[in-house]
C-alpha cells in the first residue's frame, strides 16, 4: 500500500494533502460497508467500520500514527468526549441515591475485573509494571460501541440502560486511574501522596474543565432551544474547546466531557435530546473514530506467544464482566436474567482503551511497547465482537423494536438511521 501511495502523491496534488483523500476515500468505503454489513447480516454498522479499518490497517495504510499524536489524536479525544458528554448528560445522580445498590454493582464489576486480569497477566509471568497498566486497559468498556449498538438496534429497557450507565462508570473509572497511572509509570513511588498526587490532578482538572463546560451550556440553555441549529453548533464547539484544554492542562479530555454532561443534567434536569442537526455530524465522527481505531490496533506486531495472552485476557475479561454485575446485582432491582445481559453488553472495547494504551506508551516506550503488543490485538478483536455480543444481549433481552431480520432488498434509504 505504500508503493501506491508513494505513487499516486508523485501526480496527485491535493490542496488539503494527500493524507485528507487518502481518509476521505476510506470513510466513503467505510460508510458503504457498514451500511451494507447491517442491512444484509442485521449487526450493528459499527462492524463494517471496524472491518474496513482492520483492512486498511494490515495492508500497512500510513494515515495512522502510533501513539497517537496531533490531529488524529484529537480527533479521536473529540470523538469520545461527543459521545461520553452525551452518556453523562444521561444520567442523574439522584438515581444513585434511589437505588445506590447500580452504583456498587458498578464499583464490583470494575474492581474485579481489574483483579483478575491483573492476577492472570501475572500468573502468565507477564511482568507486574506490564499487567497493571493492562488491567487498566481491560477495565474500560466502551459507551461508543454500546450507544451505537443501541441506536442500530433501537433498543430500549431496564438493560439497555443499566448496561450504558455501568459502562460510562467504568470508563470514568478507567479514565482517572488510566491518566494518572501514566503520569507515574516512570515514577518510583514510595508514600501514598506519590500515589494519590497524579489521580487527583487529574480528577481536578478535568472537574474544573467539566464545571466551566456545563455552566456555559446552562447558560446558553436559558435562552436558547435546544433543538435549533444554532445549539447544534454551540455544543461540538464548547466540546471541543473543552477537550483541548482539559488535554494541555493536564486533565483528561474525555473525562471531562464525562463529567460536564453529569453536572449539566444536574443543573439542567429537565430531558433534552440532542439537536437533530448534530445527528449527522456525530455520527461522521464516530464513525472516524471507529475506523481510526481498528487502522492503528491492526498494525500490531501479531506473533503466537502474545496470541494466547491477548485471548487469556479476553477470556478473563468476559467472565469478570459477568460475575461483577451478578455480584452486584443483590437489591439492585433487576432480575439475574437482566443482570447476565447487562455483563454480556459491556463487553467492547475500543477507543478509550486505546487512548488510555497510547498514554502508556508516549509515558514510557519501553514498557509501552510490552503494553500495546498486547492491548492492541485486544482491543481490535473485542471492538468487533464485542458490537456482536451486545447486539445478541439487546436481543436475547428483548429490548429491540426491529426484528434481527436482513431490510428488504427493495427498500429504499438507510431506515436503521437516528
Amino acid at each position: 500500500m505504500n508503493e501506491i501511495l508513494s505513487f499516486w502523491a508523485q501526480w496527485l496534488r491535493p490542496s488539503a494533502g494527500l493524507p485528507t483523500v487518502q481518509w476521505s476515500l476510506l470513510l466513503a468505503v467505510a460508510a458503504m460497508v457498514g451500511y451494507l454489513t447491517q442491512r444484509h447480516t442485521g449487526l450493528p454498522k459499527v462492524v463494517g467500520y471496524s472491518l474496513v479499518g482492520t483492512v486498511a490497517g494490515l495492508a500497512g495504510f500510513s494515515g495512522a500514527v502510533w501513539p497517537l499524536q496531533g490531529i488524529g489524536l484529537f480527533l479521536l479525544e473529540l470523538g469520545i468526549s461527543i459521545v461520553l458528554f452525551e452518556c453523562g448528560a444521561r444520567i442523574p445522580l439522584r438515581w444513585f441515591r434511589h437505588n445506590p445498590m447500580v452504583l456498587v454493582q458498578s464499583i464490583a464489576e470494575s474492581a474485579l475485573t481489574y483483579f483478575a486480569v491483573y492476577w492472570v497477566l501475572v500468573w502468565l509471568d507477564m511482568p507486574a509494571h506490564v499487567a497493571a497498566p493492562l488491567a487498566l486497559v481491560a477495565l474500560a468498556a466502551s459507551p461508543a460501541v454500546l450507544t451505537r449498538v443501541v441506536a442500530d438496534t433501537r433498543a430500549a429497557g431496564p438493560v439497555t440502560e443499566r448496561a450504558i450507565v455501568l459502562a460510562t462508570l467504568s470508563t470514568l473509572y478507567a479514565l482517572t486511574l488510566g491518566s494518572a497511572r501514566a503520569e507515574q509509570i516512570n515514577r518510583q513511588s514510595v508514600t501514598l501522596l506519590d500515589t494519590m498526587y497524579p489521580v487527583v490532578v487529574v480528577l481536578g482538572v478535568s472537574i474544573i474543565v467539566a464545571a466551566v463546560l456545563s455552566l456555559v451550556l446552562r447558560m446558553a440553555l436559558r435562552f436558547m432551544n435546544p433543538t435549533s441549529e444554532n445549539t447544534s453548533m454551540l455544543l461540538p464547539a464548547l466540546i471541543a474547546a473543552a477537550t483541548a484544554v482539559a488535554a494541555h492542562m493536564g486533565g483528561s479530555a474525555p473525562l471531562a466531557a464525562l463529567l460536564g454532561g453529569m453536572l449539566l443534567k444536574q443543573l439542567n434536569p429537565r430531558p433534552w435530546a440532542w439537536p437533530r442537526q448534530l445527528g449527522t455530524a456525530s455520527s461522521l465522527l464516530t464513525m472516524l473514530m471507529f475506523v481510526l481505531v481498528s487502522t492503528v490496533a491492526a498494525q500490531a506486531d501479531w506473533s503466537g506467544p502474545v496470541a494466547g495472552v491477548v485471548l487469556a485476557l479476553i477470556a478473563v475479561r468476559l467472565v469478570a464482566k459477568a460475575v461483577g454485575v451478578g455480584l452486584g446485582n443483590v437489591g439492585s432491582g433487576a432480575s439475574w436474567r437482566q443482570a447476565l445481559w447487562v455483563g454480556c453488553a459491556m463487553t467492547p472495547m475500543s477507543a478509550i482503551a486505546l487512548l488510555i494504551a497510547s498514554q502508556f506508551v508516549v509515558a514510557s516506550p519501553s514498557t509501552g511497547h510490552l503494553i500495546a503488543r498486547v492491548a492492541l490485538p485486544a482491543i481490535l478483536l473485542m471492538e468487533v465482537l464485542g458490537a456482536v455480543i451486545a447486539t445478541v444481549a439487546i436481543y436475547r433481552a428483548g429490548e429491540s423494536s426491529k426484528p434481527w431480520a436482513p431490510l428488504a432488498r427493495g427498500g429504499h434509504g438507510d431506515s436503521s438511521e437516528s
